[in-house]
């Protein structure tokens, strides 16, 4: 009879749609484990495609490499070495799963397939997987395991069926994006089932950027009392074993190793860093390019680009215009300085002239209005996508959640580039974050220590500077408010009244509501960017464009 199991957790970076790439990964987590004396490997969700694989898994093509992979990986168990516990998508009966495969003595052992698929915020798997059965527990070398594939534990009713099918300890594989507070979402939900059903919990995600999404890692285990015994380090690739012993009252883990929890701005900051990494470089760009224009925004994009991929990748442009201010000049000087990166200026000005010029006589009879500050920023696209096309840099566009959220930004000018890494950050939190990194280099960040950006950066008014003395408060409220307001509006999509019932001017709110509906065509063509809100732009919030609706209540 077994009383002693060594699970290992595997905390893998996978790449969607990389089978082979992602197999390596969990072999070499495998060669480690078994080194380190592992009875079995515990992978993420979907861990041999990558999180979420989407319309890929309805390809038959790539459903037949999937199976390819999987079976050489259940044949090499045959070894005697560890086990593997992984996420895979499985077609049994014609119907495609979202699936938890147990592979052992050389063979797929075991099957379990998710029963509760999620189909809310970035989630749409009721499109993709057919749910599964509620989950039976499976022996694993004498053990029963009750495993649940992610969302299945967000719900009282499969890990009680697990109990009561005599499972031992509860096992649960996760593809869980980062976003703020989650950590202690996930911690009580899992501490939630452990006190429904007493058994141990151990839970293991994937890290690393897909897309507009970024996953942490932060993988743990709780004893059958709730305590948390085991927490690998967050952002990371990690493998990490945990012991185990039977006693008269069950399975326990007998170590207790946890890794530090992070400051919250800190948190943010690291899922910024990692999501910009990834996309880069699971993209194949060879860096970054950057409008630096002295200001706050850009400032903070550049400093988390060189971060993420080192300074020699991070390439910056400024683009002054008459308007442009000598402090700002200063600034992106400091900025880049400060940061180790190249900075290059491109005048605007013989563009704005020639705009001017070619376009006297239709405008003829017309103020200078909006128009011609949009042709500042769209020269400065221009600008900026000619030398990505010459070079091969991605733009790296720079706007926040703030003047995404009201259209403070213009089509086919800076709201241009391939990425978009403040694109879920308020503004207040930009101020924050920037003070955070001058504070401090986070860890694994491959930009200077120190700080990052002169304190001017982040104390001076800002302003789009496309007109004389501009100042964005000008034509918006105080940050502070507007953040206040547009997250009441956005993440708890609450009506004006209620936004108002929190003590704003009922007159501003009606404001800033209509402008967050009469921007959602910008938004639709904006690039991605990182989530790190409960309710982004892109997956989580989707409204029409067309949309008369006068929220007046």
């Amino acid at each position: 009879m077994t009383d002693r199991l060594t699970l290992a957790l595997a905390q893998i970076n996978p790449t969607v749609g990389d089978v082979a790439g992602n197999a390596a990964r969990i072999r070499a987590a495998r060669k480690e484990a078994a080194s380190a004396g592992a009875d079995l490997v515990i992978f993420g969700e979907l861990a041999i495609t990558g999180y979420p694989p989407e319309d890929l898994v309805l390809k038959h093509s790539f459903m037949d490499h999937v199976d390819e992979v999987v079976a050489a990986l259940a044949k090499e168990t045959g070894d005697g070495g560890p086990g593997i516990l992984l996420g895979a998508p499985r077609v049994e009966d014609g119907r495609l799963y979202n699936a938890a495969l147990l592979l052992d003595g050389g063979a797929i052992a075991a099957m379990v397939f998710k029963h509760d698929l999620p189909n809310y915020s970035v989630f749409d798997e009721k499109r993709i997987f057919t749910p599964g059965p509620l989950p039976e527990p499976v022996d694993f070398r004498g053990v029963k395991l009750g495993v649940l594939v992610c969302e299945d534990m967000w719900s009282p009713e499969p890990p009680a069926h697990l109990r009561a099918g005599g499972a031992e300890i509860l096992v649960v594989v996760n593809g869980s994006p980062f976003e703020r507070g989650k950590h202690d979402t996930r911690r009580e939900l899992a501490a939630d089932r452990v006190g429904e059903t007493h058994l141990p919990l151990v839970y293991v995600n994937q890290v690393g950027g897909q897309d507009e999404l970024v996953f942490d890692g932060a993988c743990f285990v709780l004893d059958g009392g709730g305590e948390l015994k085991h927490q690998t380090p967050c952002w990371r690739e990690n493998v990490s074993l945990t012991e185990w012993e039977k006693e008269e009252q069950g399975w326990r883990c007998t170590q207790n190793i946890c890794a530090e929890n992070e400051d919250p701005l800190a948190a943010i900051y690291q899922a910024l860093v990692l999501g910009l990494r990834d996309y880069v470089e699971k993209n194949g760009f060879p860096g970054v390019l950057v409008g630096l224009s002295g200001g706050v925004d850009s400032a903070l994009s550049t400093a988390i680009a060189a971060d993420a991929l080192g300074a020699d990748k991070v390439h910056c442009v400024m683009m002054p215009s008459p308007y442009t201010s000598a402090e700002s000049l200063e600034d992106a000087t400091a900025v880049a300085e400060m940061l180790g990166v190249r900075l290059d200026e491109i005048a605007i000005a013989p563009a704005m002239e020639s705009f001017g010029s070619m376009l006297k006589d239709a405008f003829e009879g017309r103020d200078a209005d909006t128009t011609e500050e949009n042709i500042q920023a769209r020269s400065r696209g221009i600008a900026l996508m000619a030398l990505s096309n010459k070079f091969g840099h991605m733009v790296l566009s720079t706007g926040n959640k703030s003047e995404m959220s009201v259209g403070y930004a213009t089509l086919y000018g800076d709201l241009c580039g391939g990425f978009s890494v403040l694109k879920d950050v308020y503004k207040t939190t930009v101020f924050a974050l920037s003070r955070t990194r001058n504070e401090g280099r986070p860890a694994n960040a491959k930009g200077p220590d120190g700080p990052v950006m002169p304190e001017r950066v982040i104390t001076k008014p800002p302003s789009a500077e496309l007109k004389p003395n501009q100042k964005d408060e000008d034509s918006l409220p105080p940050y502070e408010e507007l953040d206040a307001i547009l997250k009441g509006l956005v993440e708890k999509d609450l009506g004006v009244e209620a936004v108002t019932a929190r003590g704003h001017d009922r007159a501003t709110v009606e404001r800033i509501w209509g402008m967050l509906l009469g921007a959602e065509y910008k938004r639709r063509q904006a690039p991605p960017g990182v989530r790190v809100s409960p309710r982004a732009f892109g997956r989580d919030r989707r409204y029409p464009i067309t949309n008369r609706f006068e929220d007046g209540t």
